[in-house]
């Protein structure tokens, strides 16, 4: 149950300490992600010699993340000419928000606790001759402004790739502020 006071005080101090800071926001980001029909889920293991996630002080770096299907798997291709579509690419890459979101909400325990997303790199395993690779980072990126509002709005870098681990289409980084616990 989130707290439904708007000027930030409450008479139930015991209800503050023991609910999610959504007047961080106004509203419960992961009531928010239900409402979008994004289910989180357990993140997918790491594929080689490297973590998820690492936390310093207040920020977390998250490692490139990559489309997971809902039921399992992977979306593969490359972007461009006779292979995926731009509308395609924006929806792996939206695949790809989801699968930070739940990473992020793993090593959190609260989305409630992030403060700014601060910076997002994309990386897009497209055709030599695809130019379009900010507006399939924009998958991504909308996701996160719908999910965090203003504190979503990220600096970024969006770059095409020859190709990318598995023949995903996108993998993404990302670096988000946090509070302390």
């Amino acid at each position: 149950m989130a707290l439904s006071c708007t000027s930030g005080q409450t008479n139930d101090s015991s209800a503050q300490a023991t609910e999610p800071d959504t007047l961080n926001y106004g509203y419960d980001v992961e009531q928010r992600i239900q409402e979008m029909g994004i289910e989180l889920r357990e993140p997918t293991p790491p594929t080689a010699n490297y973590v998820k996630a690492v936390q310093k002080d207040d920020l977390i770096f998250l490692s490139g993340h990559g489309p997971d299907k809902p039921d399992g798997g992977i979306v593969t291709g490359k972007v461009g000419g006779n292979a995926l579509s731009v509308k395609e690419g924006q929806e792996a890459a939206r695949l790809t928000g989801i699968s930070m979101l739940s990473t992020l909400q793993r090593e959190l325990g609260d989305l409630n606790r992030v403060e700014q997303v601060v910076k997002v790199t994309g990386m897009v395993n497209a055709q030599p001759d695809f130019t379009q690779h900010s507006q399939v980072v924009n998958g991504f990126s909308d996701l996160m402004v719908k999910v965090f509002e203003d504190r979503g709005r990220h600096a970024r870098a969006a770059v095409g790739m020859g190709s990318l681990p598995g023949n995903i289409p996108i993998e993404v980084e990302m670096i988000v502020e946090v509070q302390p616990e």
